[in-house]
């Protein structure tokens, strides 16, 4: 194995704005502490955490690298003290705490995972971010069971397209909310049961009608949404948030809340610890990466660029023309 260079071509985020403030740079290659391994990044995965970084709004917890990117897929190029299970040179994907807009980026080895038999780098590095984010929410936070419904907004993105999936391998009813027609041939092709337009549509009063209610609401958007998902939740449902992107502040019926007994909870990913991320790992690979590994489920990829252009990537993932994932590729 030849030594390690000492730089690394990476994107770092000059000042916090718009996607022109992602720019090609060069920094010393990390070292991994102990209990980490060094990843030679093969492709990396753009997701909305990035772009609110990027825009000043999501820093980095205490110890994770300012350079953006959230998931990897490549080989194990160093480890650190106290790693065991992994070896120099073997194929994975991660779970990064930051730092994976770059050639190299090390990664608590817990958040590591060995890409489903069959899978490229490229495919695998589609995982990490949207599958440890469903797996905790859907079916760790919301109990989501064989059987139950659920109601994903935004089925085309890189989250809804992995819960559509996800929750029909596992037997549920899956109602889901896009923007459009288009969309919402593509979300069904993944084996939604209803697609439902939001766009200038009163989505929830369809939704009643088609399903009567949901035992699970995933909710990405907030604001005045998540007064309509308590609505439309069935007694003992649970409502799990994920992002705010319309808005934090919400007005619910709290009688309501109680006289259906109802769950809300929520999450973001990133500063949940080490070991959090090392549980939910085990779980994807005993239950999803079987089903990734058959071809039953597959992450959906939208476009690729390469690093230098990730400003192009942070653009193409805003205009929110996409289904599935924007990825990078090394």
């Amino acid at each position: 194995m030849s030594p390690l260079p000492q730089t690394m071509n990476c994107v770092e985020i000059s000042t916090p704005g718009g996607p022109e403030v992602l720019k090609p740079a060069t920094r010393p290659t990390p070292v991994p502490s102990d209990g980490e391994v060094l990843i030679k990044v093969a492709a990396s995965g753009v997701n909305r955490p990035d772009i609110a970084q990027r825009a000043g709004l999501y820093p980095p917890p205490p110890g994770a690298s300012d350079l953006p990117g959230l998931e990897c897929a490549g080989t194990i190029a160093a480890i650190g003290a106290g790693v065991s299970g992994w070896s120099i040179g073997d194929p994975v994907c991660a779970l990064t705490p930051g730092g994976a807009y770059a050639e190299y980026v090390r990664v608590p080895a817990p958040q590591c995972l060995p890409p489903p038999q069959g899978f490229d780098m490229l495919h695998a590095a589609a995982l990490p971010e949207t599958y440890f984010t469903v797996w905790h929410n859907v079916f760790e936070r919301g109990q989501l069971k064989s059987g139950e419904s659920i109601l994903i907004h935004g089925g085309a993105s890189g989250i809804g397209t992995t819960a559509i999936q996800l929750a029909k391998a596992f037997g549920c009813t899956v109602v889901t909310t896009v923007r459009n027609a288009e969309k919402a041939k593509a979300v069904t092709a993944l084996g939604a049961d209803h697609a439902i337009l939001y766009k200038d549509n009163d989505w929830a009063a369809e939704a009643k009608a088609k399903v009567k209610g949901v035992d699970v609401v995933l909710d990405m958007v907030g604001g005045d949404y998540l007064g309509k998902d308590i609505e439309l939740l069935k007694p003992d449902g649970r409502l799990v948030i994920i992002a705010t992107q319309i808005g934090a502040m919400s007005t619910i019926n709290a009688a309501l809340l109680m006289m259906k007994r109802l769950t809300v909870t929520g999450s973001t990913l990133r500063p949940q610890s080490i070991e959090a991320k090392g549980r939910m790992a085990a779980g994807l690979r005993d239950k999803a990466w079987p089903l990734l590994a058959s071809g039953r489920i597959k992450p959906v990829i939208h476009k690729t660029f390469p690093l230098a252009q990730a400003a192009a990537a942070h653009a193409e993932l805003e205009r929110a023309d996409h289904v599935g994932k924007v990825m990078l590729t090394i």
